[in-house]
């Protein structure tokens, strides 16, 4: 091998090391046994970018590598802390109802109705009315997961389990608790939302 060709090599490896170097930090060993220490290792970066081509089986020894312990004890607290931040920036919808304001986490509403003047929120537990129109709330809770299937009905597209394909053309949703709402060929369209993927499916809801 010629003396260029040992250079371009060297230029190669070194070139590797700086990027594998550049994406090392932070990582941190899955599953440890119980009482355990994770262990991560973090990169001096701007002592691998100094580094030669001469120096890059010395560089990537992992000696040269700080280590950083985390007690697994101390990770656990901090994922349940996170885990209680995630649920308090979960979307709510706030509305009156017999003198009070009442906040309800949008995910615990399985479908909304229209009733006269007002649309029945279907709550998990309780149904709540509220002084809206339908038209009006299918606008604002299209952005979190809410699709129209019929002229009086929108639906949670997390709360749907099963659709059923009517002769008709038309078709059958069941919700979580085993409630179900007629999808109208006007609305079938946006059955397509209820899934990010679909397989074996082409014809559906086409």
């Amino acid at each position: 091998m010629s003396a260029r060709e040992i250079q371009d090599q060297k230029a190669i490896a070194h070139e590797m090391f700086v990027q594998q170097v550049a994406h090392a930090n932070g990582e941190v060993s899955a599953s440890p046994p119980r009482g355990a220490t994770i262990c991560s290792t973090k990169s001096r970066r701007d002592y691998a970018l100094e580094s030669t081509a001469d120096e890059f089986c010395e560089a990537a020894d992992t000696s040269l590598l700080p280590v950083i312990g985390v007690d697994a004890a101390n990770l656990m607290r901090i994922l349940r802390q996170l885990e209680v931040i995630a649920k308090r920036q979960a979307p709510r919808i706030a509305f009156k109802a017999k003198g009070s304001i009442l906040l309800l986490d949008l995910a615990d509403i399985l479908a909304v109705q229209a009733e006269g003047n007002y649309v029945s929120l279907r709550h998990q537990r309780n149904p709540y009315l509220v002084h809206e129109s339908l038209s009006s709330m299918a606008e604002k809770l299209k952005s979190y997961g809410f699709i129209r299937i019929h002229r009086s009905v929108i639906v949670n597209i997390s709360a749907v389990e099963e659709i059923q394909p009517l002769p008709t053309g038309e078709y059958r949703l069941r919700l979580k608790g085993g409630k179900e709402y007629l999808v109208t060929r006007k609305y079938k369209h946006n059955l397509r939302d209820l899934a990010q993927l679909w397989v074996g499916s082409e014809r559906l809801c086409g």
